[in-house]
């Protein structure tokens, strides 16, 4: 009787884990568009909303802005993303750290710069502070260009 309980409870367990990790995945996703979609709006309260004040955000071209300057390029559309778009997404959890990789395609529009094209691939590393997932880490390496 006692080893059924206990492999009951084990069952039991492993489904809340996997299910819990199920969950993370869709949370992390979810802020991934959220981060999208405020990069592409420059607006500076819901950037700050998905970052943590340690971030680390790494361009393809070699400069690294931290929390502040990655807020405000976007704000002040220094930095101006038309459009955004993501493929090839894919969330692997490990404890309280998601690692977030997928292709950017993207049209700029950046002060002072004529119109462009993007295409990079991204690495994203979000921690979990509470319930929350906040982007921690950014890198950008140039990628092949959108056939």
């Amino acid at each position: 009787m006692i080893k059924k309980l206990i492999l009951a409870s084990g069952f039991l367990m492993v489904l809340t884990v996997s299910g819990q990790k199920k969950n993370d995945i869709q949370t992390v996703t979810d802020a991934a568009e959220k981060l999208r979609l405020a990069m592409i709006s420059g607006e500076k309260s819901a950037l700050e909303s998905l970052i943590l004040p340690e971030l680390t955000y790494g361009h393809s071209g070699g400069h690294v802005d931290d929390a502040k300057e990655f807020v405000d390029k976007l704000a002040s559309k220094k930095s101006d993303f038309l459009t955004i778009d993501i493929t090839s997404q894919t969330v692997n959890i490990v404890g309280t750290t998601a690692i977030v990789r997928h292709h950017l395609y993207a049209t700029t529009a950046d002060m002072g710069k004529a119109p462009g094209d993007v295409t990079l691939d991204i690495l994203l590393v979000w921690a979990k502070v509470k319930n929350d997932w906040k982007l921690l880490a950014r890198q950008a390496v140039k990628a092949e260009k959108k056939k």
